[in-house]
């Protein structure tokens, strides 16, 4: 039996302390916060997406950074396990629209509420309000961690699952890459990923509170296409958010950012420009005698009638029978074009994820511990991990988790 210490109370730390605990080591899991889970309690909007029930390689699929580094932790710990240990442990899923997995409570407490009752069972050691100063390593690795207040706790191995720094006020402060920095480790610079874009254009603020449905966006490094999808947004009061967005964020390399984006927004993605062409005449035609400012709200929605009007050139008042065919070419462009242009993204505090970290090439996959320092281990956020939204990152944490518990010594 050994002694191990767990630097970080969220998914990947309370699923390490509790494989290591399983195993029969002595277990002390150290957290900041006043209590456990903190970021996890808000994941999911309150709900937390457990995992997602695709098929493997769908979770493969959808992580962004460094897939082939996961193959241990996913084949060794899959999406069915996480499914069975929550189930076994009294806590009911439900599986909902693109294989989401959620607790049936809908609720997040319950799973930190499952998780620490395991805990408990387990006789792991919780520190709270305890806050890590550095990892104490030498020439035979890392033995144990200095606290803030230089109280020294020795130990066989250290485990760091502190997270990235996305949601900071959930005590995600970047603590691990110090650790990992000051041990000799890479830190891929962190930036924001899974976070809205903030747009240039002052007509996007009119437009504040619109979530638009069945919209296709792309978006542009000069004239090469770099993303595009179909599905939901959200306009916000300094851009734009909502699924689809959130999922370009993490998909665009953040050397990108160096220059502004160009995105367009295909409103009608159903149409193709012909279709639409005729489509909006079939609504001219019902009102050719109305001004253009009443003439177009089956084709919008209200919110969005007055920028349209603006950026058509169209003459609000104009009668619908004196637009001229230039005219309404260039309003179906605009339908299926609505152009803007992304200046950056949001910063930590609206990420749902940190893209960056431990640099996955001074970690062994197959046990997660350091080539860098022997007996430290690292799991979950901390690494140069991300995932699409969908209970992708969740996945990540559990089975980065569980299998840095299994290889302690």
């Amino acid at each position: 039996m050994s002694k191990i210490i767990v630097i970080g109370g969220g998914p990947a730390g309370m699923f390490a302390a509790i494989t290591a605990a399983e195993k029969g080591h002595k277990v002390i899991l150290i957290d900041k916060n006043e209590k456990l889970g903190k970021k996890l309690f808000i994941t999911g909007k309150g709900r937390c997406n457990i995992t997602n029930a695709s098929d493997i390689d769908v979770l493969f699929q959808n992580v962004m950074s460094n897939r082939k580094f996961l193959y241990s932790a996913f084949y060794g710990y899959d999406n069915e396990q996480v499914i069975r240990f929550f189930e076994s442990h009294g806590l009911p899923v439900k599986t909902e629209r693109g294989n989401r997995v959620f607790p049936q409570s809908d609720h997040s407490s319950d799973v930190i509420a499952c998780l620490t009752k395991v805990l408990r069972q387990l006789k792991v050691e919780v520190l709270l309000h305890t806050e890590v100063a550095e990892i104490i390593a030498g020439e035979d690795g890392a033995g144990g961690v200095m606290l803030s207040d230089q109280t020294k706790l020795l130990a066989d191995a250290v485990i760091v699952a502190t997270g990235g720094v996305s949601y900071p006020q959930t005590g995600s402060t970047g603590d691990g890459y110090r650790f990992a920095a000051k041990t000799g480790h890479q830190i891929i610079t962190p930036v924001p990923a899974l976070v809205p874009f903030e747009i240039k254009e002052s007509w996007v603020k009119e437009l504040q509170g619109l979530s638009l449905k069945n919209t296709a966006i792309r978006i542009y490094s000069g004239k090469k296409m770099i993303y595009d999808d179909f599905g939901e947004m959200l306009f916000t009061h300094f851009g734009v958010s909502g699924p689809m967005i959130l999922s370009a964020s993490a998909s665009i390399k953040p050397t990108y950012y160096k220059d502004d984006l160009q995105m367009v927004i295909d409103l009608k993605p159903a149409l193709d420009t012909e279709q639409l062409d005729k489509r909006v005449l079939r609504e001219f035609e019902d009102v050719k005698n109305k001004q253009f400012k009443n003439s177009i709200h089956k084709l919008f929605p209200a919110k969005m009638i007055p920028v349209i009007i603006e950026l058509s050139g169209i003459h609000p008042d104009k009668k619908v029978n004196e637009i001229s065919k230039e005219e309404r070419t260039a309003l179906v462009h605009l339908i299926k074009n609505l152009p803007m242009t992304i200046t950056g993204v949001r910063d930590f505090k609206e990420a749902i994820i940190t893209k960056g970290g431990v640099s996955v090439k001074d970690v062994d996959p197959s046990t997660m511990e350091s080539k860098k320092c022997r007996h430290l281990y690292f799991c979950g956020e901390v690494l140069d991990l991300d995932a699409m939204t969908g209970g992708y990152n969740l996945q990540i944490a559990w089975s980065t988790g569980h299998l840095a518990g299994e290889s302690v010594e």
